[in-house]
């Protein structure tokens, strides 16, 4: 009886490491065993890069608040502080966004937090 090697399948599993590494220079493109080392590689990188940009973003949030705040004289911790004290619940996204796009809103925010 002839061995059997699954042809079909270990093809199918050779493209899709091919498919996902289009587009990688030289025989990270092109090669199987490079492709999938580069391909396993990546896919760490997208993995930590969705944490990451997370983090990113909650940066990006609080320097926007902060620049906000500093207009009325106080400072970001100081802000959230006073914020907590009132027991306002508002995320930094929404804060973020009132203070870039609409300062009047956050303007209230800011005088409704100081008296």
């Amino acid at each position: 009886m002839p061995r059997s090697t699954n042809a079909v399948s270990s093809r199918r599993k050779r493209k899709k490491i091919l498919k996902y590494a289009k587009g990688f220079y030289g025989a990270r493109s092109k090669v199987y065993t490079v492709a999938k080392n580069a391909v396993e590689k990546s896919f760490s990188y997208a993995f930590s890069g969705r944490k990451k940009k997370k983090r990113d973003f909650k940066s990006l949030w609080i320097q926007r608040i902060n620049a906000g705040a500093r207009i009325y004289g106080m400072s970001y911790s100081v802000f959230m502080k006073k914020l907590s004290d009132k027991n306002i619940k508002l995320n930094r996204k929404f804060l973020s966004d009132f203070s870039m796009n609409d300062p009047d809103t956050f303007k209230k925010i800011v005088e409704y937090i100081i008296s």
